[in-house]
């Protein structure tokens, strides 16, 4: 049985930064020219839907539609939905967070929200954790966008969005719900948007504490593409193996078994 569908990384696997990984972009390619379903699965909240759309056909080539993306915006906005504990909320990110949660119905409350969200903000200072740190206090529920401590850049590593969750979490003591990759929300809402079964859907990343350990503990296959973050040196010593692994996704055979 071959796979039936395919939850895919992209900064690290389908390109690097501004980078291109040319095997990337001949594996979607290859996907489109087959008809096999994907969904591209990123922790990435500070940009829109429509902008990593517009990013993938200027930058690299790829041509997809809109109902390939799936965000970590589009997860926090699901899970809210589905926890339907009201329709305000205070909002710590960028643009692509904030207006994704707006344009889903909810509006701006700095004093009583259903919900504090929080995802990568390149402009947060103290006045903005004040007010999600009393609002958490008040009884809002906490959302983190994604784990990710830190984000690599050309000046080296910066805080990520896990690291102002984590400032949030000592002043209140109270632990986040986070959506993005590792964790489960985003993976089983990913699921239900690709409509194809667990066990024949393979999760495709370059980077095994994010991208594979949220295959390998949800319950999805594994495909780890050594062009980003992981290295060939250290496959040797993870703990739990990924179901593949290749230098790169030309070598990735779509009738693997």
């Amino acid at each position: 049985m071959n796979y039936s569908g395919y939850l895919i990384d992209l900064d690290g696997t389908i390109y690097k930064g501004n980078e291109r990984i040319p095997a990337g972009e001949r594996f979607i390619a290859r996907l489109q020219e087959k008809g096999i379903p994907y969904l591209f699965v990123t922790n990435n909240t500070t940009r829109s839907p429509q902008a990593v759309q517009e990013m993938l056909a200027d930058k690299f080539s790829i041509q997809t539609g809109l109902e390939t993306i799936y965000t970590a915006s589009l997860a926090t906005i699901d899970y809210m939905e589905e926890l339907g504990k009201g329709k305000t909320a205070y909002v710590i990110g960028e643009s692509g967070l904030k207006e994704a949660i707006l344009a889903a119905g909810y509006t701006e409350d700095t004093e009583n929200p259903a919900y504090v969200v929080v995802g990568l903000d390149w402009k947060v200072d103290y006045e903005k954790f004040a007010i999600a740190t009393l609002a958490i206090q008040k009884g809002a529920h906490f959302i983190g966008s994604n784990p990710d401590l830190n984000i690599p850049t050309e000046r080296g590593l910066l805080p990520g969005a896990g690291s102002l969750i984590a400032f949030l979490e000592a002043a209140t003591r109270v632990q986040a719900t986070i959506i993005g990759k590792p964790k489960a929300t985003i993976m089983e809402k990913a699921l239900e948007r690709l409509g194809t079964k667990r066990e024949e859907t393979l999760m495709v990343g370059d980077n095994y504490l994010t991208d594979i350990r949220a295959g390998i503990d949800n319950g999805f296959p594994t495909l780890l593409t050594l062009t980003g973050f992981t290295t060939k040196e250290e496959v040797p010593d993870l703990p739990i193996p990924p179901t593949h692994v290749v230098r790169d996704l030309d070598e990735w055979s779509l009738d693997e078994k």
